[in-house]
């Protein structure tokens, strides 16, 4: 059995044609990572920040995944990034490594979202209510917050502080509005 600690380094080589970005360069059992909205959806063309964080029992213990910037999908909380996924929260397994959350868990859970278990109760009624709307909504946010400026400056205060328990949190202050944007957002 291999040592966790090269299991992570082994999941860190997979992850080469991603953005990762380590949180601490002394270890990788905390990143970023820049993760692009699946084609054909509503997600497609937006980059998230993603950051992660591996248990020291890892692959034992699932990781922890939260969206640094706003996204807007039911099972995904707008405010704090939080992920609602059983296979991340409840069903992970040590064959599963991290390139499977990022190119096969996150972009199922953004191609078909489950309003019946919602982490955000408005992205789940808007779906269950006018998919087109909600369609619509979800292209506004990435125009609005998924774009590579947005997830470059994402979480930015936190990491200059190191203090990563304000990451994936909304800052109102740090929200400058661009002309023409929507104002009810």
């Amino acid at each position: 059995m291999a040592s966790p600690r090269r299991r992570i380094e082994t999941d860190y080589r997979l992850m080469s044609d991603y953005e990762v970005t380590l949180v601490n360069d002394n270890s990788a059992q905390e990143f970023f990572v820049k993760f692009k909205g699946p084609t054909e959806t509503p997600f497609e063309g937006g980059i998230w920040k993603v950051h992660v964080e591996l248990p020291d029992q890892y692959p034992y213990k699932s990781p922890s995944i939260g969206f640094v910037n706003r996204i807007f999908h039911p099972n995904i909380d707008e405010l704090s990034g939080s992920v609602c996924l059983d296979v991340i929260n409840q069903t992970w397994s040590p064959m599963y490594d991290m390139i499977n959350i990022f190119e096969v868990f996150l972009p199922q859970l953004l191609r078909y979202p489950n309003p019946a278990d919602p982490l955000n109760g408005e992205a789940a009624a808007l779906l269950l209510r006018d998919a087109p709307t909600y369609n619509n909504k979800v292209k506004e946010y990435v125009t609005r917050y998924a774009t590579k400026t947005a997830a470059d400056e994402a979480g930015a205060e936190s990491e200059d502080d190191d203090d990563l328990s304000s990451v994936g949190s909304y800052n109102d202050e740090d929200d400058e509005e661009p002309a023409g944007q929507m104002d009810d957002v």
